[in-house]
C-alpha cells in the first residue's frame, strides 16, 4: 500500500523528490501520512478535497479486500 501511495502522489506533482510517505500502525489499522511541497499541497487535496477523498476512496477498497482498515493523512 506503501507504494501504491507514493506513485499516485508522485505522479500529481510537480516535485516527486520531496513526497515521503510514512506507514503507522495502530489498533484501527494503519495510517499512511503524505508529506509533500507547500506548493503541491492543492494538487494533492484537489479542487473541494476531490482528489483527496478519492484517494482515501481507493485505499480502502484495496484495504477492505484484505480485511484491514487505512487512513490517509496529507501533511504539507
Amino acid at each position: 500500500m506503501n507504494d501504491f501511495v507514493e506513485s499516485v502522489v508522485k505522479a500529481l506533482v510537480d516535485s516527486p523528490e520531496e513526497v515521503s510517505v510514512k506507514e503507522i500502525f495502530g489498533e484501527r489499522g494503519a495510517v499512511y501520512e503524505v508529506r509533500v511541497a507547500q506548493t503541491d499541497l492543492g494538487k494533492v487535496i484537489g479542487k473541494g478535497g476531490q482528489t483527496v477523498k478519492a484517494m482515501r476512496a481507493l485505499m480502502t477498497a484495496i484495504a477492505a479486500k484484505h480485511g484491514k482498515r487505512v487512513g490517509l493523512e496529507i501533511i504539507d
